[in-house]
């Protein structure tokens, strides 16, 4: 009966729905809503200063691969920012370079550069080409032609030391990495004189970029046609 008699437990309203609060997500890594904020910035905001769009890029870079052609509607009212923040663009491909390596498995026995490994590193060493090709059309875009070879150099320098796979058609993606930098750089010397001394500086970094590929060979072609030394050093590209 004493059972019967408890005294029964009061029921507890539950509370209404409360409205969600809009928040920015991120999706991918990348905080949508605050770089939308930023591609519309120019209607409701004053532009940003040099030194602030250099730390924007910088620090878009830095949180998770964000589109080059993004960044590209944020820089607009500052074009020639990338020129003297190139070291932006470095840290870039570092990671990506980096990104390849740690994504290698090196506790495996036997060989770490076979196809197994490879398949692992694959979608990095595309990341690694998407960032080389992108970010050098960002900069022809800009007419910055002698950013464009800065970072042709750059990137050049970052593809060399990617892993040597021991499948030769595994190191495709490296030789289409230096296509398309040789192609931007020739682009660019289309478009681009230099001066003197940074012609013959220009000339002799090409000449040990042609060590790793033979594709930077027009190139130096066309930087010695430009400073009228062709015929006095065209064997050295034979």
């Amino acid at each position: 009966m004493a059972a019967v008699c408890q005294s029964r437990r009061a029921l507890v309203e539950i509370p209404a729905p409360q409205p969600k609060i809009a928040v920015d997500l991120p999706i991918g890594g990348v905080w949508t809503g605050r770089l939308e904020h930023c591609e519309k910035m120019d209607e409701h905001q004053t532009p940003l200063s040099k030194q602030q769009l250099a730390q924007l890029i910088r620090s878009l870079i830095l949180v998770e691969q964000v589109s080059p052609d993004r960044i590209d509607k944020i820089m607009s009212q500052e074009p020639r920012i990338l020129a003297s923040d190139l070291k932006y663009l470095q840290e870039d491909l570092q990671q990506k370079k980096a990104n390849v390596y740690r994504s290698i498995p090196y506790s495996r026995f036997g060989s770490n550069r076979d196809a197994h490994c490879y398949r692992k590193a694959y979608p990095h060493l595309v990341a690694f080409k998407v960032s080389c090709q992108e970010w050098g059309q960002v900069l022809l875009r800009n007419k910055e032609w002698d950013a464009v070879l800065e970072h042709a150099l750059m990137a050049w320098r970052y593809t060399s030391e990617l892993p040597q796979w021991d499948t030769v058609n595994h190191n495709a993606l490296r030789e289409q990495c230096y296509s398309v930098l040789a192609a931007h750089s020739l682009t660019a010397l289309q478009h681009y004189h230099p001066e003197a001394n940074r012609g013959r500086e220009l000339l002799r970094r090409l000449k040990v970029a042609q060590m790793h590929s033979q594709s930077i060979v027009p190139c130096i072609l066309e930087l010695q046609r430009i400073m009228g030394c062709a015929d006095q050093t065209s064997m050295d590209t034979k």
